[in-house]
């Protein structure tokens, strides 16, 4: 199976998804939140520092919840990261 590519948007999403899960993660380990929402280490790290752009969505929901997150306004959060203007567009 060949995947399509990512869009520069959906890259940018990915990397502003992972930097609210960092800072909503706080002083916890990412090891703890693992283990409290049942995403493997591996997976969670990858979605924080944006290798995994689009994660699935019960994967985000699992950190959420662990995370206190609301989902309506993370998804707001990331949307606005697609109609957001390119820097130095003219």
């Amino acid at each position: 199976m060949v995947r399509t590519p990512l869009t520069d948007e959906q890259r940018d999403r990915g990397r502003v998804l992972g930097q609210v899960l960092r800072e909503a993660r706080g002083r916890r380990s990412a090891a703890q939140v693992s283990a409290e929402s049942g995403v493997p280490l591996d997976t969670l790290r990858k979605i924080e520092r944006g290798a995994i752009a689009l994660p699935a969505f019960f994967t985000v929901a699992q950190l959420a919840k662990v995370l206190d997150l609301d989902l309506s306004a993370l998804a707001e959060e990331l949307l606005a990261v697609e109609s957001a203007p390119e820097a130095g567009a003219a």
